[in-house]
């Protein structure tokens, strides 16, 4: 009864409210690190899709012939291997993001830092660690990205495919790393408001038990 409307009670307060943006945004991260995974710049890039776009376009590489297609089946494969060990990197991340926030939810669910105060000052530790160690992690993300479109790979795949008529290829960030990376940023933010709110229902559990003490 009152137990379980106290329990209720904390996915309506702030703290809550910012645990499940947290959640959102990493999903969403999760999402945008798997179209990096999973796109090599265009649509022969696109493996899950590859019948469909190969009936849409009347073949997947109907510009090219010979050896021309060889090269670009191999320019493909290339590129997409450069890109694969950063996208799962961003996908390993965002999902220990996605967990993180679910377990301090369920925490909190459960009264543990009713009992425990002490557990919303580790609380709030660990958002400052993970937000200030956001910061490198993006910057880590972004510039392998670059450094991949930056090679000699990406650069001789752009040029083959612009020979040949097809646009979309270019060596640039696409826009679900530009994403990605803004939604980091976001996360941490929502990261730190979550330590300040952590350290306030520090100070509120703390003074709540000491009023019976005073009475």
């Amino acid at each position: 009864g009152s137990l379980e409307h106290r329990r209720c009670l904390y996915l309506r307060t702030g703290r809550a409210c910012c645990q499940m943006v947290e959640v959102l945004l990493a999903a969403l991260i999760l999402v945008c690190s798997s179209v990096s995974c999973g796109s090599a710049g265009g649509y022969t890039g696109l493996p899950a899709l590859g019948g469909i776009y190969y009936y849409q376009y009347g073949g997947a590489y109907s510009g090219f012939s010979g050896a021309d297609g060889e090269r670009a089946q191999q320019l493909d494969q290339r590129f997409y291997l450069l890109k694969l060990p950063i996208a799962r990197a961003a996908m390993a991340v965002g999902g220990c993001l996605l967990v993180f926030p679910c377990v301090l939810i369920l925490v909190s669910v459960l009264q543990v830092p009713w009992h425990f105060p002490a557990w919303l000052l580790i609380e709030c530790t660990l958002y400052i660690v993970i937000a200030v160690g956001t910061v490198p992690a993006l910057y880590y993300f972004l510039h392998s990205l670059l450094s991949v479109y930056n090679s000699s790979v990406c650069k001789e795949r752009e040029q083959l495919y612009q020979s040949k008529g097809y646009q979309g290829f270019w060596c640039s960030l696409h826009g679900a790393e530009i994403a990605a990376g803004l939604l980091g940023c976001m996360a941490a933010m929502a990261y730190l408001l979550s330590a300040g709110l952590a350290v306030r229902d520090y100070r509120t559990v703390h003074e709540q038990k000491e009023k019976p003490l005073q009475l």
